[in-house]
């Protein structure tokens, strides 16, 4: 099978229906990644096929389990998962924050290729985002444990935002260690195709 219809199989698994252009645009992401990553080293996964399901397959996942509009992703990396939402739901606002210059000077260029007028770019950390509190959601892939997360971004919500962590195996020592001031919601199990690995998404809010 080709990418294309990989990506396709995949979003139906998911029930993450998009059109044929935002689907070409994910590809055309997964290209400019695998372009850049030969000198910018922006993810240790190199292979298209694999960032189909480590990438956006992962990021497409968790879509179901977010409202919007105004989504920050804290620690973007690559633009994970802000860019593939952004190309999902192009009347979400999606800020990617993300204070290496390397990384944040491919995420504007990836901006401007894909033609993604919904994204900001915040070359900044976390910590010294302003304003505060003007977010809906915000969401973190790789970002750190659950209370370095929390303590670093739960004022970039709004008074009832959320707060979105995408994790790996249940993180029951994380969960116990999270501040008085953040309680967990919702803990999500995810079955991301392609992937034989745990994932759960951690959904808090701010006390």
């Amino acid at each position: 099978m080709t990418l294309a219809a990989d990506l396709a199989a995949g979003l139906r698994t998911l029930d993450v229906p998009l059109d044929p252009a935002a689907q070409e645009k994910l590809l055309a992401y997964v290209a400019l990644i695998a372009k850049w990553n030969r000198v910018y080293n922006l993810t240790a996964v190199r292979e298209p096929e694999r960032m189909l399901s480590r990438h956006l397959l992962d990021s497409m996942a968790v879509l179901p389990h977010l409202c919007g509009p105004s989504i920050a992703d804290v620690g973007s990396g690559a633009g994970l998962p802000g860019i593939p939402l952004a190309i999902a739901r192009p009347d979400w606002q999606v800020t990617l924050i993300e204070s290496n210059h390397k990384k944040s000077a491919f995420l504007r260029q990836a901006a401007i290729e894909l033609a993604l007028r919904n994204v900001d770019i915040r070359e900044e950390r976390a910590e010294a985002v302003t304003p505060r509190g003007v977010f809906d959601e915000v969401i973190a892939r790789a970002f750190s444990d659950l209370a370095e997360f929390a303590a670093a971004a739960a004022t970039l919500c709004k008074p009832a935002g959320k707060l979105v962590a995408m994790k790996g195996v249940y993180p029951y020592e994380e969960i116990a260690a999270l501040p008085q001031g953040c309680r967990v919601e919702q803990v999500v199990s995810l079955e991301v195709p392609g992937m034989d690995a745990e994932r759960h998404l951690v959904i808090m809010r701010r006390n």
